[in-house]
């Protein structure tokens, strides 16, 4: 293993960045240009993007995953072009449909349409479901399933939406939870959807699945985010390819260096003052030294991730059609969605072709997975026949790109689980921040900006290492008393405070006490009075002993709190 490199006391190690994706490359970004902090970014592939890459094969370009470039945050817009030029964005329009029971449905719904292909009877049926739902809604809607149900109905559920989340996660529908359809269909029910219909707004953008055009860089997503490579290298940082992270060093409750392991096998240790990962979770905790608690080790090992690979097949330009991509809402084909890369960009793909992606949603390792290249790409001919999109003779080629740990499994343990890892590090591994769909929340380029300026702000106020050390042990002492006191143990002891502001403790607990006693006498006589018994506390229940010795704080709304 290459010994690491002793860069002075006068200089602090640099940041280390693992992953090149999206929001590790938005975060090295924000460093270097912002505050002049120069960053080592270790990218296990070859290609940098992530899962927003553009992949080249013989000249044609693929979106992997389709990527439109809407936000609702401006300053995420304006860091879009401060990075890539203005002149490099198209602005497209956004088209979609789904694919069900033989016959096409325009997303977002247009009143003809879906008329014409529901029946007039059939519709009147599914307005009567979603009617049904809205008196008699599902009593669980903390699942997948009840959460569209609520704002949909029954049938419309089962028409549009099970098929294709079944297909998405491999799972029954009622056994995901909400989240996920709470971030990508937000604000979205039948009655908005049928009022875009009748009253159009002109590209709307309240509500994100019904927007009409995005921005797009001409050659696809990568081409965003291989111009930040290229700056961030123009500032002095440096992008490691083919790195794979396999060990995280900790002292003191702070990582002190990275380990990355080439494809040769080649190790080598990289010192590190912060790091910011965006690789997934479950991989993250196990490389750390020393290894985690069993807690962390658990919710990071129930961590799961749906993976998924795109067959590209390049077919005469008369097989195009105007969709950005089309939902296949069918059982009879295994495909999810289709791109026509050519809708995206004209750059994207060559004169009188077009190149079209279709979607499968796999677990790696799983048969399809596993399956040959020629075999998917039969495969896929077969599909677009039965689809009635391209005959399959006509196709001229096909590829295959796999896209491992495409997406975090939304199962009910999810949050819990991310939870669990973060309080871990922020007690052992304090200087460590995940981020992007990896790390503990979405949005990669505004949660990386979001690390970016803690990091900064903590260097300007010059925390030494030791200071933060004792501020982390506060904090964890801190944490177990109250988690202590919460669960009754009378036996921790409060922490030791110097006599005045003890003896203040002591009379706001007295005076906490005498009114918790007069509002149980109140009860007691059945009289309800709503005097406030002391500074404006609510005398509505008498506290527990253990609750009584937890001082209070006044708060901005003027209300005694624990």
């Amino acid at each position: 293993m290459n010994e690491p490199v002793d860069n002075g006391a006068a200089t602090p190690p640099p940041v280390v960045i693992i992953g090149a994706g999206p929001a590790g490359l938005t975060a090295a970004y924000m460093l270097v240009e912002r505050y002049g902090i120069r960053s080592t970014i270790l990218e296990s592939d070859s290609v940098v993007g992530g899962i927003s890459r553009t992949v080249e094969r013989d000249g044609w370009r693929f979106d992997i995953g389709g990527h439109r470039f809407f936000t609702k945050v401006r300053e995420v817009e304006a860091l879009w072009h401060e990075i890539l030029p203005d002149e490099d964005f198209m602005l497209r329009p956004r088209m979609s449909r789904i694919y069900y029971n033989g016959k096409y449905y325009d997303y977002p719904l247009k009143a003809s349409n879906a008329l014409r292909n529901l029946g007039l009877w059939e519709a009147a049926l599914c307005v009567a479901s979603y009617t049904w739902a809205r008196i008699n809604p599902p009593k669980d809607q903390t699942t997948l399933e009840g959460w569209i149900v609520s704002r949909f109905g029954w049938r419309l559920y089962r028409h549009f939406f099970k098929t294709y989340n079944e297909k998405l996660w491999g799972v029954p529908v009622n056994k995901l939870p909400a989240d996920f359809a709470a971030q990508r269909i937000k604000n979205l029910s039948l009655y908005n959807a049928v009022m875009n219909a009748l009253l159009p707004k002109r590209n709307q953008k309240a509500i994100t699945s019904l927007i009409e055009e995005f921005q797009y860089p001409k050659h696809g997503p990568g081409m965003m985010w291989e111009r930040a490579r290229d700056l961030v290298e123009a500032k002095g940082c440096t992008v490691v390819m083919n790195t794979r992270v396999v060990g995280i060093r900790t002292e003191h409750g702070k990582a002190v260096s990275v380990t990355g392991q080439a494809k040769d096998g080649t190790r080598t240790e990289f010192p590190c003052s912060h790091i910011i990962s965006s690789m997934p979770m479950n991989q993250l905790v196990p490389a750390i030294s020393p290894p985690a608690a069993a807690p962390a080790s658990k919710a990071a090992a129930d961590l799961r991730y749906r993976d998924f690979l795109t067959v590209a097949l390049v077919v005469p330009e008369k097989y195009s059609f105007p969709d950005n991509w089309i939902y296949v809402h069918s059982k009879d084909v295994q495909v999810g969605r289709i791109q026509n890369f050519g809708s995206w960009s004209p750059y994207m793909v060559k004169e009188g072709r077009t190149c079209l992606g279709l979607e499968f949603f796999v677990f790696e390792g799983d048969e399809t997975w596993n399956k040959p290249d020629a075999e998917l790409i039969e495969q896929g001919k077969r599909e677009l026949g039965i689809l009635n999109l391209v005959d399959p003779s006509k196709v001229e080629a096909g590829y295959v790109v796999r896209m491992p740990k495409a997406y975090p499994f939304y199962d009910e343990h999810y949050k819990v689980n991310v939870a669990r890892i973060v309080e871990w590090l922020h007690v052992h591994a304090s200087n460590v921040y995940p981020v992007g769909r990896n790390g503990d929340a979405h949005g990669g380029e505004h949660r990386a900006g979001h690390a970016a300026r803690r990091m900064e702000r903590e260097r300007r106020r010059g925390i030494s290492r030791r200071g933060r050390e004792a501020a982390g042990r506060r904090r964890a002492a801190r944490d177990a008393r109250h988690r202590a006191r919460c669960a009754g143990d009378s036996a921790t002891p409060l922490r030791a405070r110097p006599p005045g502001q003890q003896a203040g403790q002591d009379r706001l607990t007295r005076r906490s006490a005498r009114s918790a006693t007069r509002t149980s006498s109140s009860a007691a006589r059945g009289a309800g009075s709503s005097r406030r018994s002391w500074r404006g506390a609510p005398p509505q229940r008498k506290l527990p002993v253990e609750l009584a010795r937890i001082p209070r704080r006044w708060t901005s709304e003027n209300r005694w709190s624990r």
